[in-house]
């Protein structure tokens, strides 16, 4: 099997239906990837992420190279075989964790000097100790190390920004280029920023696709500037990107920004929600999301989500995952987990088959009235 190859099997408007191709395997697209920060999708085993339908899933240069670091992960065999997952996994640079989580972080040219949230250790992370750690991990898809600054930065800090984060993708590029072995395995995609500037957006998409990279990410959204902001942004940014390529929404998202995202042309997705929701006892469902821990439930002997095909719902009820969760059951948090897992996924082959089927307007629509409607009725959070 070829490096990395994508094809684009079927359009409807911006929307597209394809695949990645890699020689761990194919990535079906628009794919979800879910959330393995510390080399594990927190509360799942691997053979049960894959029976969900996820092609890939996303490992942390940061939290990885902190603990137990990219140096001990290679001398144990890489990040598929500690973690016992044989698919694809694409690794994200570090760069938001570091702007998010680190103490007393100082950015230059060179890189950003942090300390680590976990025992005050001082790292040094660059372009090029990025791009080193994703191959000792043994990353399928590397990705470049951008700066990210919120959306409410002045125009003139999210320039700069932008403009750094294209310097260091050039930067990027070249060490995942002398990365030997791996690079003629693996795959690099570069990040676009700019805020919500359109201007500053087009400048990033001109100067990495001048670089060439195997895939394109929309970076620095999802960050509190809400769904309305990001639609508008994604109105423009992708058709920036080269439309041959994969283009990838990072850190993103609840199920209706999903859904409205691939319409936009967001062919790859990312994001704790599922996971994280799970533990604290949300569950996803077709009719909106769910709230395990509310009483009403502690009696109810129905799935969680009739329309779910996934174990969880298959052999268990409300009732007993409100006792778990209630409870403080470690098994609550899992089946939670594997189920919002599951709907997420499902959602993907959903998506995909409308696509190829011309029918995305009809389901968005129905999607978006089915599951809006009912969250405003229960008062949970779409």
């Amino acid at each position: 099997m070829s490096r990395f190859s994508f094809t684009i099997a079927a359009t409807d408007g911006r929307a597209r239906t394809g695949a990645i191709a890699m020689r761990r395997g194919t990535i079906r697209t628009p794919a979800f990837m879910p959330v393995g920060t510390a080399a594990t999708v927190k509360g799942m085993k691997p053979a049960d992420v894959a029976a969900s339908g996820a092609d890939i899933i996303l490992g942390n240069t940061y939290h990885l190279m902190l603990r137990p670091g990219a140096e001990r992960v290679a001398r144990l065999g890489g990040l598929h075989a500690l973690m016992g997952w044989d698919r694809p996994i694409l690794t994200d640079s570090g760069g938001y964790q570091v702007m998010s989580l680190a103490d007393l972080t100082k950015r230059s040219e060179e890189g950003v000097a942090f300390k680590s949230h976990l025992d005050g250790t001082r790292h040094l992370l660059t372009p090029e100790r990025s791009i080193e750690i994703q191959r000792l991990l043994g990353s399928d898809i590397v990705m470049a190390f951008d700066e990210l600054v919120p959306t409410t930065a002045t125009a003139e800090v999210q320039a700069a920004a932008m403009e750094r984060s294209m310097r260091w993708a050039r930067r990027s590029r070249d060490a995942f280029d002398g990365g030997g072995a791996h690079a003629e395995g693996a795959a690099i995609f570069g990040i676009q920023q700019g805020a919500l500037d359109q201007g500053l957006r087009k400048a990033s998409a001109d100067a990495l696709t001048a670089i060439g990279f195997d895939g394109y990410a929309v970076g620095g959204l999802a960050v509190g500037e809400g769904q309305e902001a990001m639609f508008g942004c994604l109105d423009f940014a992708p058709d920036q990107l080269p439309a041959d390529k994969p283009r990838y929404l990072m850190g993103v998202g609840k199920p209706t920004d999903i859904v409205g995202a691939v319409e936009r042309g967001i062919d790859m997705f990312d994001c704790v929600m599922p996971t994280r929701s799970g533990r604290t006892g949300q569950a996803f469902a077709r009719t909106g999301p769910i709230n395990i821990r509310n009483a009403r439930f502690a009696e109810d002997q129905g799935p969680l989500d009739p329309a779910c095909p996934c174990p969880v719902c298959a052999t268990w009820s409300r009732a007993y995952l409100h006792h778990l969760v209630r409870s403080g059951e470690m098994l609550g948090a899992m089946l939670m987990t594997e189920h919002n897992i599951w709907f997420y996924e499902t959602l993907m082959a959903d998506l995909r088959t409308a696509i190829a089927a011309q029918t995305l307007t009809l389901f968005a629509n129905q999607f978006r009235a089915l599951y809006a409607g009912a969250a405003s009725h229960s008062g949970e959070p779409a």
